[in-house]
């Protein structure tokens, strides 16, 4: 991409897939049709906008531009380009983390342009001016299934059962433990009930899997609770699409966006009120919401969907409405554009880049 084209670099500076690296690549695809945005990093889509390493020490320095961190090593790195190498950048930092900063990123935090967070909760863990604009999920990707039977023999999961899902990273702090735990009482009590577990694992979580699948194992429930892995991207919508309920039970979280993945799918939700899940979720409209540390709570909220399908119903429909009218990945998208102009026409337009460029 030409750097005289590029108002706004997002910045990916991390090889392993997490939260952050899929906020960047599944937004920069949308902003890209609202300003001139490029990631930069390692490993990145082909069909992602870019400029390299190399391009950005040797992009000029006429054209503000904005840099958009999400991680302490991507504010470290735009005060460089901006105070070392002199580029003319304003700074933002995305925050979603739910938990008193530490003293170095405070100090980051504090060198910035402009703060956004992601959540009311983790803004009120920053200590500077900020804006909230929460997270948005792809309302096309994510869609309810026109024939949710099909989809679950497609998929081959039991047609006839009530599906409850529990997708994301297998580890402590998301809950897996609690789920599965909730699940094996839950398929003794109901004969049409199956539990849908799908996720990687990282090495110093492969411990923790196995032991989970092993107690489902040892108890002859390996059908009715299925550990099926880490998903292609593609095939991610149709379990969404495939379930009945979907489950959060999360310890702790960032942000989150299985809830709103399972909502904008027509799928009702049982979450715990870790990350974002309060601000995403209408309790008792679109999803049931229980204290954090309440797996009584979270049983009894699950226990209450299976056995009233009609209302899971009525929230599957009023899910995908509140997704579509408050969280649709365009509305974070324009949100974060007004911003970057806003930034923009604060510092001024001092001419243009000519002939730079920038595989």
């Amino acid at each position: 991409m030409r750097s005289d084209e590029i108002s706004v670099i997002a910045p990916n500076l991390k090889k392993r897939w997490s939260g952050v690296t899929s906020t960047v690549f599944r937004l920069v695809p949308v902003q890209k049709s609202q300003i001139g945005i490029a990631c930069t990093g390692p490993n990145l889509p082909p069909e992602l906008p870019k400029i390299t390493l190399i391009g950005l020490i040797f992009m000029r320095a006429r054209k503000p531009r904005i840099w958009h961190a999400r991680r302490n090593t991507e504010m470290l790195a735009g005060l460089a380009l901006k105070w070392i190498l002199r580029k003319n950048l304003k700074l933002v930092f995305t925050s979603a983390a739910q938990r008193a900063h530490s003293r170095y990123t405070r100090w980051l935090i504090r060198r910035m342009d402009a703060v956004v967070a992601t959540s009311a909760k983790a803004g009120a863990f920053l200590q500077v001016p900020h804006r909230v604009i929460m997270h948005g999920v792809d309302c096309d990707r994510f869609r309810p299934a026109a024939h949710k039977r099909d989809v679950k023999e497609a998929l081959g999961l039991p047609a006839d059962h009530c599906l409850i899902g529990c997708f994301g990273r297998i580890r402590h702090q998301k809950g897996t433990d609690r789920f599965v735990e909730i699940m094996m009482r839950q398929v003794k009590r109901h004969s049409d009930v199956t539990a849908v577990i799908t996720g990687g694992t990282t090495v110093d979580n492969r411990g923790f899997e196995d032991d989970l699948s092993g107690r489902v194992t040892r108890a002859g429930m390996a059908g009715r609770i299925q550990f099926l892995g880490e998903q292609p991207d593609g095939r991610v919508p149709e379990f969404f699409r495939a379930m009945d309920i979907f489950v959060a039970p999360q310890r702790a979280e960032g942000f989150g966006l299985t809830p709103l993945e399972a909502m904008a799918s027509g799928v009702p939700v049982v979450a715990t009120r870790a990350g974002a899940f309060e601000e995403m979720i209408e309790d008792g409209q679109t999803g049931l919401i229980v204290d954090t540390e309440d797996d009584e709570g979270l049983e009894a909220a699950i226990e209450e969907l299976i056995a009233a399908p009609e209302r899971r119903a009525a929230m599957a429909r009023a899910a995908r409405a509140h997704v579509l009218d408050n969280f649709a990945l365009e509305t974070e998208a324009t949100a974060l554009t007004a911003l970057y102009r806003s930034l923009l026409d604060d510092g001024g337009e001092n001419g243009d880049d000519e002939g730079q460029h920038d595989g």
